[in-house]
């Protein structure tokens, strides 16, 4: 990714927008990926290649979604995509919500019960490496139907956080074979009060956005110099953005915290300023919109949901330091590798501390 840096006596702005939220709903069978995509660039060279790529549109601002639908437009949207990539600094990052959803059933399900017996499942990625086994195999493990089920019912218990909503979740644990894989789903079929706790903790939720974010701000922190700001779309869905984006910078402790080979959490943060502003009014969000919305449909044409000669080819545009993901992966001595020494246990209990308890992780600790 290319640095990012101030440019004169301005402070360097960062634009991002976000596509396939869901709430804490991971399973919606029409948006199964989560993205963010972030772009440095000016406000004059933004709107330059608007009017360069689209100079007849009609509309009060550029929407990926409403151009996407013309084949007309694909060529175009191809072009401004290359453009945006191999000219200005971007990053985007993107997840799979089923998987997502079972590494938060390895949080608060599995996670606490080893826990309290002294067992740190985030060393070396031991949570990834369950999790990804069981999006490849449980349906094979459990059948489908009751693998859909399960996941289901744990994160309806996880919004409601009711006695109801739990005792149907452990009820269809002990009713499909737990003891295929006992690692997964014993601590709940055994009832485990440590994990039952960690779900009914307030405040935490199956949420992905707050997930999304932390990545983003991560690698974009690694690739700062120096002071920077960050301008989003006055969406309802980036509200959680904002307000935690405001706790990161108002949190001046110095830490640092090892999560992987390319990947490091460290406070205070180098962003400084965070705005909501109007898409109508703002080009750099508008481009971050076009980045975002085609890295989803990227996606759905690498799984198979929907594959057409454009989305096939937009995800040749990328390079690899321009791209994030979390996909399950089932080589398991490369996410050890990858993993080694992680320190992602201490980075949760931090984040729950003094970040904001809703990102996805325990903390009953």
């Amino acid at each position: 990714m290319r640095a990012l840096a101030v440019k004169g006596n301005v402070m360097n702005t960062v634009y991002i927008d976000e596509s396939g939220y869901t709430g804490f709903d991971l399973l919606n069978a029409e948006q199964p990926f989560q993205a963010a995509s972030a772009i440095s660039i000016e406000e004059s060279d933004a709107q330059r290649l608007i009017k360069e790529y689209f100079p007849l549109l009609q509309s009060e601002e550029l929407k990926y979604k409403s151009l996407a639908r013309r084949q007309s437009n694909w060529g175009k949207l191809l072009s401004l995509q290359k453009e945006l990539l191999n000219n200005f600094p971007c990053l985007t990052y993107i997840c799979d919500k089923k998987f997502l959803l079972l590494l938060h059933f390895v949080d608060y399900a599995v996670e606490p019960f080893y826990y309290e017996k002294g067992i740190n499942m985030y060393e070396d990625g031991g949570n990834y490496s369950l999790a990804s086994l069981v999006y490849y195999t449980g349906e094979t493990l459990f059948g489908a139907s009751n693998l859909g089920d399960l996941i289901s019912l744990f994160q309806t218990a996880m919004k409601s956080k009711s006695d109801v909503a739990i005792a149907a979740l452990v009820e269809k644990s002990r009713s499909i074979n737990w003891r295929q894989l006992p690692e997964f789903l014993g601590p709940l079929a055994l009832q485990s009060p440590d994990c039952i706790s960690a779900i009914q903790t307030e405040g935490v939720s199956t949420d992905a956005a707050l997930v999304v974010l932390l990545s983003l701000i991560n690698r974009l922190e690694m690739t700062h110099g120096h002071e920077y700001q960050i301008k989003h779309d006055r969406s309802k869905n980036l509200d959680q953005y904002h307000r935690l984006l405001l706790k990161m910078i108002n949190n001046t402790e110095s830490v640092e915290f090892h999560i992987s080979k390319i990947a490091t959490a460290k406070f205070p943060i180098k962003l400084t300023r965070v705005e909501q502003v109007d898409s109508k009014d703002c080009f750099g969000v508008q481009l971050a919109d076009i980045l975002v919305g085609g890295i989803i449909d990227a996606s759905k044409s690498i799984t198979g949901i929907k594959r057409n000669d454009y989305n096939c080819s937009i995800i040749e545009l990328y390079s690899d330091d321009q791209l994030m993901h979390l996909l399950p992966n089932i080589n398991f001595n490369e996410q050890k590798d990858f993993r080694k020494g992680s320190q992602a246990n201490d980075m949760i209990d931090y984040y729950a501390k003094n970040i904001s308890v809703a990102v996805g992780t325990p903390v009953t600790r």
